[in-house]
């Protein structure tokens, strides 16, 4: 039996539909992935849906006594709670009342005999409420989510608001839970970790999120919202793409009829006075309604349309970093990493929230000196930068003034573009281009980010955190972009998709200064790790260590020398091999192959790998043992 109930509802603001008479069920333990463009009503609907906001028509029916809680996509701001107090905000009046409880625990040796009775007060009314044993409830909540439960917001970094945020959702265990963006601010072990806890979530959910690979995971069903429009698509995330393709096709060619329809239908009205005055007026009220039903035709958003002008190329080499250190604070945030950096390569960066990413960034393009260490900048570089603090937008000017600086025109690869057309490829309409950037959604500021780094030249791409609150179209978008792209790329992101589908390498941070690069992306380094931490047979079993002192006792046998002298030949052919594969997967188009072969050339990467290190060790001891029988 469904636990909520939407009936046609409809909400509009002024005359832009929201929603128009959607219909929607949600039953018990159900994961739901809400998708859909930005600015489409996705946030609107779950706030109708938590009682925030009411439909201007419509039913919604909940079971009664249905418990809802919602994680807010913003992070909260700065107040004087600790984290203890957001998280009890989540039980009312009651946990008003226990977090009062807490602060005044650690004032007992601090304040006069008044505390001591303020704290007595405190404990009579919450046991009255019985709140003890919910008090536990916010214990164990803060427990599970590892939250430092005294630490001041303002002390809190972004993951760590955002998980406070969704302990308050959790705390009263609800049935119905409403996240909206939950990965937003979160590093990759965070994500990792939210999304094994939602797997076991006990009761129904209903998400947002931007992050296909949550949405892979997690999802039971996708609800897209389009164009006032909600459409049910039971299954994964690949068979609601193929689904929705199909769909599209099916509108466009229904369309086109329509439209040939209505073609021949006005050729007719417009025939001479004959045809006039012998009309049929039935045909006449028909082609009177094919012209209200075109003109109330929602088209589909068009698609976002990016280009890069790469300007000229720069140096083979793009960056030399040569045993750098990098501190911040007193703590030691890089220590001795030393890479090199070419024309071409394309490098994610991963790491938890506060690790450094961005200071490593900063010091690979020169804007940051390292403590130690030297960094050798490439030449003819010409980068643009995406900060994931959008610093770069000018909140009070308006969209075109960020774009153009005043100008009616901005100059895009040498040819000249009007700002208002330039910013509708970035799907800005004509009334929102003289709106304040203050009043953008993240998601359009993002756009907008990336409109205003794209009117300019660059052979190098530095993007930190560029996909937070990009809707699912937008981001397969800029994944086409950067993997066209031919200069230089270097990227921080928590997205493991995008990472998948862009890089071709990656730097991770692994603690205590430790940053280590890997081949391939996401997928390939947590394959590599596993392969890393799996139980391997010993290098030197029993029957191998007796063999070994056997043949130290001996001279070489026919066998083994004709092994050693074939050994050079073999290691040089799995070198080769090594070399083949690592172009391969340096290719700009590898990760946008068929999955299968690229899982395939990974794993052989990783085995040849393996067996160049035991030739080398084989040929090591024969070459011992002979050295010895020589001398």
């Amino acid at each position: 039996m469904p636990i909520l109930t939407l009936d046609g509802v409809s909400l509009a603001y002024g005359h832009v539909p929201l929603l128009e008479k959607i219909d929607l069920t949600v039953e018990p333990r159900e994961r739901i992935c809400l998708i859909g463009r930005n600015g489409t009503g996705k946030s609107t609907l779950f706030r109708i849906i938590s009682g925030a906001a009411q439909a201007d028509e419509g039913a919604l029916w909940r079971r009664e006594g249905l418990r809802i809680s919602q994680l807010e996509q913003d992070v909260p701001p700065d107040s004087d709670h600790n984290v203890y107090d957001v998280v009890a905000e989540g039980l009312g009046e009651l946990g008003a009342l226990l977090a009062e409880y807490h602060r005044a625990t650690h004032q007992i040796g601090e304040g006069p005999y008044s505390s001591m009775q303020r704290l007595g007060d405190l404990q009579q009314r919450i046991e009255t409420i019985g709140g003890w044993n919910i008090e536990q409830k916010v214990e164990t909540v803060i427990s599970k989510l590892d939250l430092p439960a005294d630490k001041p917001l303002p002390e809190c970094s972004g993951g760590i608001r955002r998980r406070a945020m969704l302990a308050q959702a959790l705390v009263s265990d609800p049935d119905l839970l409403l996240l909206d963006e939950p990965t937003n601010h979160m590093d990759i072990a965070a994500i990792n970790w939210l999304e094994e806890f939602l797997l076991e979530f006990s009761g129904a959910l209903l998400f947002i999120t931007h992050d296909r690979t949550l949405l892979r995971h997690l999802a039971t069903r996708i609800v897209e919202l389009d164009r006032g429009q909600l459409r049910s698509f039971p299954g994964d995330f690949e068979t609601y793409e193929k689904r929705k393709e199909q769909l599209l096709e099916a509108e466009i060619q229904a369309n086109a009829r329509f439209d040939k329809r209505l073609a021949e239908e006005e050729i007719w009205i417009r025939k001479g006075i004959k045809a006039r005055r012998t009309r049929n007026e039935g045909r006449v009220r028909k082609l009177e309604a094919l012209r209200q039903e075109r003109a109330a035709r929602i088209t589909q958003t068009g698609q976002l349309r990016l280009r890069v002008d790469t300007g000229q190329r720069s140096g083979k080499l793009v960056a030399d970093l040569q045993d750098v250190t990098l501190a911040y604070d007193g703590h030691t945030i890089v220590r001795d990493f030393s890479t090199r950096i070419l024309r071409g390569d394309r490098v994610g960066i991963i790491g938890p929230n506060g690790c450094g990413k961005t200071t490593l960034l900063k010091t690979i393009v020169g804007d940051r000196a390292p403590n130690s260490g030297q960094v050798v900048q490439g030449t003819k570089l010409e980068i643009a930068y995406f900060d994931q603090q959008r610093s770069q937008l000018d909140l009070d000017k308006t969209v075109r003034e960020n774009i153009g600086d005043g100008a009616d025109h901005v100059t895009i690869g040498g040819r000249s573009r009007h700002v208002v057309g330039y910013l509708r490829q970035f799907l800005f309409p004509a009334q929102r281009i003289d709106s304040p950037v203050k009043t953008l959604s993240g998601g359009e500021r993002n756009r907008l980010l990336l409109a205003k780094l794209f009117t300019r030249s660059a052979n190098m791409m530095v993007l930190d955190e560029p996909t937070n609150d990009l809707d699912v179209d937008t981001l397969e978008l800029l994944e086409d972009l950067l993997s066209d792209y031919d200069g230089t790329l270097l990227l921080v992101s928590h997205d493991r998709s995008f990472l998948d589908n862009v890089v071709t390498g990656i730097m991770v941070f692994e603690g205590e200064g430790r940053v280590c690069e890997y081949v391939g992306g996401y997928e390939s380094w947590q394959r590599q790790c596993r392969t890393a931490q799996a139980p391997r047979t010993p290098a030197r079993t029993p029957s191998t260590t007796k063999r070994e002192k056997s043949d130290d006792r001996r001279r070489l046998s026919y066998k083994q020398q004709r092994e050693l002298d074939s050994l050079p030949s073999r290691i040089e052919m799995l070198e080769s091999e090594q070399n083949q594969l690592q172009l391969q997967t340096a290719d700009a188009n590898f990760y946008r192959g068929d999955k299968q072969a690229i899982t395939a050339i990974l794993e052989r990467l990783e085995q040849v790998h393996e067996e160049i290190a035991s030739a080398y060790e084989r040929w090591e001891h024969l070459a011992r043992i002979a050295h010895r029988d020589s001398g």
